[in-house]
C-alpha cells in the first residue's frame, strides 16, 4: 500500500481492518491512554468503534486521516492530521506505543504532517491540543513548531486527573510556517 507520507525514519500509511491487533495492542496500555481516556480500550471496542471510524474517515475526507506509523522497529502508533469546524484548518495528533518514547518520533512526524498540510494540502492553520498537565506532548508540540494559545477549562462529569488544570491549545499558522522556515 502507498505511504501517505515518508520521513527519514517514518512510514506513515492508512490503517486496514487487517490492523486491528495493533490499535488494540496500543489502546490496551494504561499509560499510553492516561491523558486521553484515563484507562485502556477494550479490543472490542477498538474493533466495533475505533478502527470503523478511522476507515470512515478515509472516504470522508481523503486527503486526512489517522495514519499507521512504522519506524525501523516496525509499528510504533499513528500520526493523524483531521477536519476541523473551521476552514483550511487541521488538528495534528498522535499516539505512539511506550517503546516508541523519548526516541524523537513524535515530533518528526509531527513536523512532517504539518509541512504537508501548508505545502500539499493547501492549509492555513494546524492546531493541536492536549490537557495542560501532559508535558510530554506539550514538548512535542513546541518542537514540531506549534506555539501556546490558549488554555480553557471544560467540564467533565468523569474528570482524569489534571482535568483541573485545563486544556491547551496549540497552533502554527502557513504565514508563521514560512517565515521560521527562511529563518
Amino acid at each position: 500500500m502507498d505511504a501517505y507520507l515518508e520521513t527519514e525514519r517514518l512510514r506513515l500509511r492508512r490503517f486496514t481492518g487487517d490492523d486491528l491487533e495493533l490499535l488494540a495492542a496500543l489502546d490496551s496500555d494504561p499509560e499510553v491512554m492516561r491523558f486521553l481516556t484515563g484507562q485502556p480500550t477494550s479490543r472490542d471496542e477498538v474493533g466495533s468503534v475505533v478502527l470503523p471510524r478511522i476507515l470512515e474517515g478515509y472516504a470522508a475526507h481523503p486527503q486526512l486521516g489517522t495514519f499507521k506509523a512504522e519506524a525501523p522497529e516496525g509499528f510504533i502508533g499513528w500520526f493523524g492530521l483531521q477536519p476541523t469546524a473551521e476552514p483550511r484548518t487541521v488538528d495534528v495528533g498522535y499516539r505512539l506505543n511506550r517503546a516508541a518514547w523519548g526516541k524523537g518520533y513524535a515530533t518528526e512526524g509531527t513536523r512532517a504532517l504539518i509541512a504537508k498540510a501548508f505545502t500539499e494540502l493547501g492549509m492555513e492553520r494546524v492546531v493541536a491540543d492536549t490537557m495542560a498537565v501532559n508535558h510530554r506532548s506539550r514538548d512535542v508540540m513546541r518542537r514540531s513548531g506549534l506555539r501556546f494559545e490558549k488554555l480553557w477549562h471544560e467540564h467533565f462529569d468523569d474528570p482524569l486527573p489534571g482535568t483541573e488544570f485545563g486544556e491547551v491549545l496549540y497552533a502554527l499558522d502557513r504565514a508563521t510556517w514560512e517565515a521560521d522556515a527562511h529563518e
